[in-house]
């Protein structure tokens, strides 16, 4: 089949390298993809969001079937636009519902749908510019260290964990009055801090039936130590080491099925993946985000480990079929260490030539993120880069590799987290 994956970064590149594995992927095409993806798929020019752009080439091109890698199209409703459009409606999209999106595209909506199926998570309220002066009152009801997240999208940027009360609510007044994070903090959510360390669930749906991809750990400060600001995420191992099958019963029996079986009672089309950002308190998960895709650098410890084929993965999603699926998961550990531009995640320049791809990927697996391909010579294009994913007995043995790896490929500025796997 004629396959197209919407997207562009490191979690795009490893979706494709796994789909190319699959006999019933026939021709990819990816917009508008990257360096990496153009040497295994067909890159086009679209812009994700532009679903005129979309439906021409699936039209044009006979496409059986769109991945949509990132959040964006599916909180504008990418989904509905194929089911409501007569010449699309036949082609499925994996992903979910415009309304399924507002999971991730507001805080507010996932607050009030964990509460409603008594999730675990941290208590909350939300506040807007007009109701400033309560969200200040909210505030000194907490003890710090201070939890502000932006209710809309902000490209993963849009929280701010704070231990000082007046910087707090000097910062409420910058999102909600001052528009710190445009748009997406018109509204904003405080939180109760959870003490705890993070981990990611990965949920497949159909709507109907789920399964779970491997678990994973992300690491999303630019500083070692987890210090500085946040980005994207700067490195990922996966399985994580403190999650015992005793938790992941936890998991599962107090989060992933609640979570099922609520979008069921509300009637929300889901077919796709479910992102559940998690948190370790004591001995209890709770959830802190929600997101309708694949996280990223996570994809890319978590497609190398699933040895299912995922276009027929795919396939059973659309068909309401993931029942009859068996996953099955390599036992190594893999992990991914992102190189990323210097002066990420504020200001930073591209266009820098990239040496030593060929040599790393002999041992290692190298997903472009923010990379392009000029006059046959590899670019740096983003913010992050290059994400060097490696395989290993243990997760210690696999970042030791992808270091090893990173070691061959340079490009002017270029930085790295040398402490990726410190706290495990």
């Amino acid at each position: 089949m004629k396959i197209l994956l919407l997207g562009s970064g490191g979690r795009e590149h490893a979706m494709a390298w796994k789909m190319v594995q699959s006999e019933k992927c026939n021709q990819l095409f990816v917009a508008p993809g990257n360096a990496g993806t153009e040497q295994i798929a067909k890159n086009v020019s679209i812009n994700p969001n532009d679903f005129d752009a979309v439906k021409n080439l699936v039209v044009t091109e006979n496409i059986n079937l769109v991945v949509v890698g990132p959040e964006d199209p599916l909180v504008n409703g990418i989904y509905d636009f194929f089911k409501n459009d007569a010449e699309l409606a036949h082609i499925p999209v994996i992903g979910p519902s415009k309304k399924g999106a507002q999971l991730e595209g507001s805080k507010e909506f996932a607050k009030q749908f964990l509460v409603k199926n008594n999730i675990p998570t941290a208590r909350y309220e939300s506040f807007t510019a007009e109701n400033l002066e309560k969200g200040y009152a909210f505030l000194e009801t907490l003890h710090p260290p201070y939890v502000l997240k932006a209710d809309g999208l902000a490209a993963g940027k849009g929280v701010l964990i704070l231990n000082d009360l007046a910087n707090a609510k000097d910062e409420l007044k910058n999102m909600l009055v001052d528009a710190k994070f445009g748009a997406a903090s018109t509204k904003v959510v405080i939180e109760a801090f959870l003490s705890g360390i993070e981990l990611s669930c990965f949920v497949l749906t159909d709507g109907k039936s789920y399964k779970i991809l491997p678990t994973a750990k992300d690491y999303k400060r630019i500083g070692e130590g987890d210090t500085g600001l946040n980005t994207g995420g700067m490195g990922a191992v996966s399985p994580v080491p403190f999650a015992t099958p005793e938790f992941l019963e936890k998991i599962e029996e107090r989060i992933v099925k609640p979570t099922i079986q609520g979008l069921q009672n509300d009637n929300i089309e889901y077919k796709g993946f479910i992102f559940i950002g998690l948190i370790k308190v004591g001995e209890d998960p709770f959830v802190i985000e929600y997101n309708v895709r694949m996280g990223d650098p996570e994809t890319e410890v978590v497609m190398p480990r699933l040895k299912t084929d995922l276009v027929e993965i795919f396939e059973a999603i659309a068909k309401q079929e993931l029942d009859k699926i068996s996953i099955e998961i390599d036992e190594r550990a893999a992990t991914t260490i992102m190189m990323v531009s210097g002066g990420y995640p504020e200001d930073y320049e591209k266009g820098k030539e990239i040496s030593g791809l060929v040599e790393a990927n002999t041992d290692s697996i190298v997903f472009h993120a923010g990379t392009k391909l000029e006059n046959n010579k590899v670019l740096t294009n983003g913010g992050r880069v290059l994400a060097v994913t490696s395989y290993g007995k243990t997760y210690q043995e696999a970042i030791a590799q992808s270091y090893n790896s990173i070691n061959k490929i340079s490009f002017d500025k270029m930085y790295y987290r040398k402490d990726i796997g410190f706290d495990l």
